[in-house]
């Protein structure tokens, strides 16, 4: 996939998920390989979708190939741990769907959901920290102690990344109270399972190592990358 970062307001983005659908967050499209409409790749594409529909509601997350080279292609599928099978199901649907709509004729493509994350390539990816695809989101809020808050976050997410790495899920949420405050910090981190568990560690450590440059005393934000992401706010987000 084309190296691809993005930095995006969080009240945009509440904007375009008004109008794109009601967890929508981001895509990239792939800006050099394209495939020939009605062609084998196509085809395959089709075919990798249908798998991927009936794989990944099961477990939360799957991932697979579909044709032979050179039109082989490549995808998974993740969906947010707390998700239940059923809503896992509904945004794997709108997300294969939506991602043809806006990369038609893309080789390689990315889209993420509050709900899931659905990817496409015809290169192999599985195994490997994608670190190129990339959004920062942040609320537009900010605390007064920054310094402080920034390092609260920073603690909570490192605690949760050291239990992540080790579950069958990739994937842990957490809470924890804020220092001279009545305010707690709700946060969460996942990884695609196609990661090793030590990769899982190296993604989110190095997306948590951006914070200061996403969401430097935001209130609220996250790093989504197209094999892990990062989430932390001052209200719970996630089903316990």
């Amino acid at each position: 996939m084309p190296s691809s970062s993005f930095f995006l307001l969080l009240s945009f983005s509440l904007l375009l998920r008004s109008v794109y659908g009601a967890d929508y967050l981001y895509h990239f499209c792939s800006a050099s390989q394209n495939f020939t409409s009605k062609g084998p790749f196509e085809a395959n594409l089709n075919k990798l979708a249908g798998n991927l529909y009936l794989q990944v509601p099961k477990l939360g997350f799957g991932f697979g190939s579909s044709g032979q080279k050179p039109d082989q292609v490549f995808g998974l599928g993740l969906c947010r741990g707390d998700v239940s099978p059923s809503d896992c199901k509904k945004c794997v649907a709108n997300a294969s769907g939506e991602i043809r709509k806006r990369c038609p004729t893309n080789k390689a493509a990315v889209i993420w959901y509050d709900n899931c994350l659905y990817k496409h390539s015809h290169e192999k990816f599985f195994g490997r920290i994608d670190n190129k695809n990339k959004v920062y989101m942040w609320n537009v809020k900010v605390v007064n102690k920054t310094a402080q808050f920034n390092e609260e976050i920073r603690e909570l997410l490192h605690e949760l990344v050291d239990e992540a790495h080790e579950t069958p899920k990739l994937y842990k949420t957490g809470d924890s109270e804020i220092e001279d405050s009545k305010t707690k910090l709700y946060g969460l981190v996942q990884c695609t399972r196609d990661l090793s568990n030590g990769d899982c560690k190296k993604c989110l450590t190095g997306i948590i190592g951006e914070l200061r440059s996403c969401c430097d005393g935001k209130v609220g934000g996250r790093i989504i990358s197209g094999s892990c992401n990062f989430r932390y706010e001052i209200y719970p987000f996630y089903k316990a």
